[in-house]
């Protein structure tokens, strides 16, 4: 009987073992899934970004630190973030091909220089602070192909600065992504007073359809009540596209993406919105703004 009791409570120990091992396989997935950024791990989703990085020094960016710190808050979007698309403006061309050599090879990029009109309707490009730090623009990371790159047309100033739309499919997810910076008030130095931004905003809605996700460095307040200027926007923009921020339908405010305060960064879509996220920076006077969005 003894030996009867003994063989039960040996098997017993043995299930148990058994037992105990799909559980801790179990915590440790759970635990790795938490550790996962979520478009990585979720094919039906993927997390977009947009960030001002602030890298031209003679544009009031003296204090926001080297190019190389704005190579590593970069990275982080992506490595920390899980960001598989950013969306950049103010990037210097040096920096953002840093980035993508340190992300890795399948990282590819799409670059649009901004460009400075004289009075004799010549152009130069604007350059950064140093020779390696190369061009200043626009541009697009992401973590697989783009396709059908190209810029948008848009009202730019007759005498100053051209900023600019540009745009780009990212093959994977058979998704359009553009990113903008418009003018701000006063930039065509020619009209000062003409304002830009409602024909750049029509252009850049424009370009959009449902599988789009547009925005990036607006210059623009939200059209809340008591803006001046909020009869800027196109009718589209927080009615078909839904904006990373608005919690609902009637909402017109969002986190400040600027250290100073107030609202100028912003991501749009009509696809399904996971989540938005307003990260912590000091290297730059905004704050990137992250949406996850459904892909399906």
């Amino acid at each position: 009987m003894m030996h009867l009791a003994k063989t039960r409570d040996m098997r017993t120990t043995a299930a148990r073992r058994l037992l105990r091992w799909p559980a801790l396989a179990l915590v440790l997935l759970t635990l790795l899934s938490a550790a996962t950024p979520t478009s990585d791990a979720a094919p039906n989703r993927l997390r977009i970004a947009t960030w001002n990085m602030c890298g031209v020094q003679q544009w009031n960016c003296q204090g926001t630190g080297s190019g190389r710190r704005k190579v590593q808050a970069l990275k982080s979007l992506a490595d920390v973030d899980g960001a598989r698309v950013i969306m950049l403006q103010e990037v210097c061309a040096g920096d953002l091909a840093a980035a993508r050599r340190e992300l890795g090879a399948n990282w590819v990029t799409a670059f649009r220089a901004y460009t400075y009109r004289n009075a004799k309707g010549q152009f130069t490009t604007v350059r950064c602070a140093t020779r390696s730090q190369g061009r200043a623009g626009v541009a697009i990371l992401a973590s697989s192909p783009l396709s059908g790159v190209a810029v948008v047309p848009s009202q730019q100033p007759g005498l100053g600065l051209h900023r600019g739309i540009l745009c780009a499919t990212v093959l994977a997810r058979d998704i359009r992504v553009c990113s903008a910076h418009l003018s701000l008030p006063g930039s065509d130095r020619a009209h000062p007073t003409w304002e830009l931004r409602d024909d750049q905003l029509t252009s850049l809605v424009g370009a959009a359809d449902s599988r789009t996700v547009f925005g990036g460095d607006l210059n623009s307040a939200p059209p809340t009540t008591g803006n001046g200027r909020g009869w800027i926007w196109p009718h589209e923009t927080f009615r078909r596209y839904r904006e990373c921020d608005q919690r609902t339908a009637s909402s017109r405010t969002g986190r400040a993406t600027l250290h100073s305060g107030g609202k100028v960064d912003y991501l749009f879509t009509e696809l399904p919105r996971i989540s938005c996220t307003v990260k912590p920076t000091s290297a730059s006077d905004h704050l990137p703004l992250i949406m996850e969005v459904g892909t399906r």
